[in-house]
């Protein structure tokens, strides 16, 4: 890999992922003179969007079904799209990416966590993000932070987000040195300063 900075944002739904994502985009941009891609899962590619409609929109789909799927999108995301913006050296912004299918197909599905895990990692040729920022946000606040119109996964009961954050959590236990984990609870413009303080160093190596 050349200088590019690969970053994704994970976290539950409506934890401030696509904001604070484009708070740290907009201030790479005026801070520095690297191109900035910005991206998410499902529908970052042409592809991707298509797939978006079907796995959040469309009808229920069993449990492996829906992983095979979003590791279908993250294949041709991370070929099209990621890996090339990487090896011209821009700093890759996602919206979820592989931690999401492992927190939501394996913890709130329940599938075996190292078998979600290993059908991404194999997708991606092990591709892993330099930094995974972890908004964490206490399930119970989900009801006031969705759209009005709530996808397949945001309408799951309590019990499956509760899951699905105990999962991100104990990933992030088990590898510290990629993730940072922030309360999203708190102030937005507390948790941007935070992500910046993190990230800057990284840009700096990343030259």
């Amino acid at each position: 890999m050349t200088s590019g900075l690969f970053i994704s944002f994970e976290g539950g739904d409506g934890a401030g992922k696509s904001t604070q994502l484009a708070r740290l985009g907009d201030w790479i941009e005026q801070a520095t003179t690297r191109e900035v891609v910005r991206t998410r899962e499902p529908g970052g590619t042409a592809v991707g969007r298509t797939l978006r409609e079907v796995l959040l929109h469309g009808q229920d789909l069993g449990p492996r079904a829906e992983a095979l799927l979003f590791a279908a999108d993250r294949a041709h995301h991370v070929d099209s799209l990621i890996r090339p913006a990487l090896e011209r050296g821009a700093v890759v912004l996602t919206d979820r990416y592989l931690d999401s299918s492992v927190a939501y197909q394996a913890g709130g599905r329940t599938l075996p966590p190292q078998e979600v895990e290993h059908l991404s990692l194999w997708a991606t040729e092990h591709l892993l993000p330099r930094v995974t920022v972890l908004l964490d946000l206490d399930p119970v606040h989900l009801a006031a932070r969705v759209a009005v119109d709530p996808d397949r996964l945001e309408r799951e009961e309590l019990e499956f987000h509760v899951r699905t954050r105990q999962a991100f959590l104990d990933r992030a236990a088990a590898e510290p040195r990629r993730w940072l984990v922030v309360d999203a609870a708190r102030p937005k413009d507390d948790i941007a300063e935070e992500i910046r303080d993190h990230v800057a160093p990284l840009m700096e190596a990343a030259r």
